[in-house]
């Protein structure tokens, strides 16, 4: 034993190679990871020197491209840039990792270690368990593309810099390679957060720019720091999304606000008009489509949307949509025979051809949603390589998933503003279906499981579940990745389902029991069956169909079912006290975030005990209660827990409060 801490003391050579192939920073950053890592693992010292080539003089972990090796036979990919590809042949502590692009070397450097006992099953510190091993001891031989070639995260939810960070920072170690940050400026995200939305403990709460006015400068300040973290892990970044048919006239598309400035009589021209009248609609901007068919409204926005690609090269994908609204498109006469996807087809072909002109290759990622599940009639698009398709199903249930569609019914006929959006499957999949005949370039799901629904399963174990079967059918509905539009907190109390569905998208054969075994021991050590027990029985006691808003309200079963919850929580109790005091740190965190689950339920229960029974005044202060208990335990649980989104979504889904973002 002494002997072999003497030899993990030496200093030990990883090399980055920086020769032809290139891989400048990624490179250099997937290096030092393995570096820094291995350093915890084993005890030892790894000088980290970048090299020009591939010398088999110099004995270690060599890091880099596969062009870096030209000695080895290790493929190719169908798209350079978009495309992953990773191969390990590392023999006792000593061997290749590599990988097609630089992004692919980090995550060949991260296969590497999660074969070699590393998990990741949280962002953060202390959400990394790294075992103790000796260099020597480690030998993994790898051949690895991923199932899907998009496998992203979009930013949602009340947000802090430190937030962003630490999920960008998880997300390639568990197999995501795509990070998309709404808007311009990502605004409304980190303003919920630090002007305090919604939480009446914090001064001056619960205002538009809460306590301390927030701006829109200090927004863009975050998402330039927040850029580095993504260039420098190579990850495909998304930007934009909404704010198209507000920005080019010079009105904020910063979120979901009611907007209180002045409107020009020119400016309001360019709205649809919508029972005779042009006007924001609702009074919010992202919401408000424009008059699509005046051939002047559509080169604004083509203007708009080129002129941020060309001053943003940055981008991998600029993200395209019409407005968030529904229901609320042009009757003038110049619009009202043509549907959106007509419109929409015209656009993105527009802003196609300034592109193609000016040399610009950036991307286009637009949605299928609402108005736009019609596919058009006339339009098609020119140039399906720039593009890639977001399926948005928004209105579906999460009570079933993909693999259950079955037969497809009929799409139901287009009536202007007179449309009713699917929420069965089935439904949702006839359009995605329409869609793929006049389109089959790049596609995807865009979907929401951990914006809202997660919410509605405490025990996490039942939308994991049908998340990874959603995951796992994608490839047969011709869909080649996920995106998922999601709070960037959603890690209370397991990272379960955020494991799998990075884990799903990489291997979709993996099996999801499997997983969920491997995830609970990495999260708890040798007591992981009861932990992982313990959340079976809250995902089965709590009734998702009821917190989906699925059920009636007054429900006997509900009650019932919400009386067993305290002393389920009690019978765990003494199971998380033994465990709380881990040695790992990664291990005793968990423990302690079940410790505070357990309280969160036991109110919660009560919530819905007094919900259930019809007792409506009870019901609202037992949700006072909860809601007070949230904003206090806030800063203990704000790295895992987004309280601003959680108790918003529980207001709109159970007590029709709040609005729908």
């Amino acid at each position: 034993m002494h002997e072999e801490a003497q030899m993990e003391s030496r200093p030990k050579g990883i090399y980055y190679a920086g020769g032809p192939g290139g891989g400048g920073e990624t490179v250099e950053f997937a290096a030092r990871e393995l570096a820094d890592t291995l350093s915890r693992m084993t005890g030892g010292t790894y000088l980290v020197e970048r090299r020009e080539g591939f010398s088999e003089d110099s004995a270690g972990l060599w890091i880099g491209l596969f062009s870096d090796f030209p000695q080895l036979d290790l493929g190719t990919v169908e798209d350079l840039e978009l495309d992953d590809a990773v191969r390990v042949d590392v023999v006792a502590g000593a061997g290749i990792i590599a990988g097609v692009n630089p992004r692919s070397v980090l995550f060949a450097v991260y296969r590497f270690l999660h074969a070699a006992g590393c998990r990741w099953v949280r962002p953060g510190p202390d959400g990394e368990l790294v075992p103790r091993r000796s260099l020597d001891s480690l030998s993994v031989r790898l051949v690895e593309r991923p199932s899907y070639r998009h496998r992203g995260i979009c930013i949602e939810g009340a947000v802090s810099f430190e937030h962003v960070r630490d999920m960008i920072d998880w997300a390639p170690k568990v197999g995501f390679n795509t990070y998309f940050m709404q808007f311009r400026e990502g605004f409304v995200f980190f303003e919920r957060w630090y002007s305090h939305r919604d939480n009446l403990l914090k001064d001056g709460a619960g205002g538009k720019n809460g306590a301390r006015g927030f701006t829109v400068e200090e927004a863009r300040g975050l998402v330039d720091r927040i850029l580095l973290e993504i260039k420098k892990r190579g990850l495909l970044y998304h930007a934009v999304g909404h704010g198209w048919t507000c920005e080019p006239y010079g009105i904020p598309g910063l979120g979901w606000d009611v907007y209180s400035g002045e409107i020009s009589a020119e400016v309001r021209q360019a709205f649809a008009e919508v029972n005779g009248r042009r006007a924001l609609w609702q009074g919010i901007p992202l919401n408000t489509n424009l008059c699509y068919g005046a051939a002047e409204v559509r080169a604004r926005i083509v203007e708009d949307a080129f002129a941020y690609a060309r001053d943003h090269r940055e981008l991998d994908y600029l993200s395209f949509c019409l407005a968030d609204g529904a229901n609320n498109h042009c009757e003038c006469p110049l619009c009202r025979d043509t549907r959106p996807s007509d419109f929409l087809v015209m656009i993105l072909n527009e802003l196609d051809a300034r592109l193609t002109a000016a040399g610009i290759e950036t991307r286009v990622a637009f949605p299928v949603y609402v108005d736009l599940f019609w596919p058009p009639e006339k339009q098609r698009i020119r140039n399906p390589d720039r593009f890639l398709l977001f399926f948005a199903p928004i209105t579906r249930t999460y009570s079933s998933g993909f693999a259950s569609h079955g037969v497809l019914p009929p799409p139901e006929p287009y009536v202007r503003n007179e449309l009713k959006f699917p929420t069965s499957i089935q439904g949702n999949l006839t359009y995605l279906a329409e869609w793929r005949r006049v389109f089959q370039g790049d596609s995807i799901e865009f979907d929401y499981h951990y914006i809202w629904d997660h919410y509605c399963d405490p025990g996490y174990m039942a939308v994991a579940r049908g998340l990874h079967e959603d995951i796992t059918h994608l490839a047969a509905l011709g869909l080649d990745g996920y995106m998922s539009c999601q709070v960037q907190r959603a890690f209370f109390p397991t990272g379960l389902g955020m494991t799998v569905m990075g884990a799903a998208l990489w291997n979709r054969e993996l099996d999801f029991d499997a997983q969920a075994d491997d995830y609970f021991t990495a999260s708890f050590g040798p007591d992981w069956p009861a932990a992982r027990g313990h959340m079976e029985t809250l995902s089965q006691v709590f009734d998702t169909r009821y917190l989906r808003g699925e059920k009636p309200v007054v429900d006997a079963g509900v009650v019932a079912q919400m009386a067993r919850v305290p002393g389920i929580v009690e019978g765990f109790r003494t199971v998380v006290e033994q465990n709380m005091g881990s040695g790992d740190a990664c291990r005793a965190a968990s423990w302690k975030l079940l410790a505070a689950h357990g309280r969160v339920c036991v109110a919660l229960a009560r919530f819905l005990a007094a919900r259930a029974r019809g007792e409506e005044p009870e019901a609202l202060a037992r949700f006072d209660d909860f809601s007070l208990m949230l904003w206090r335990m806030e800063k203990e649980l704000h790295p895992v827990l987004d309280v601003f989104m959680y108790l918003r979504t529980l207001r709109r889904k159970l007590m029709g409060e709040g609005p729908h973002f």
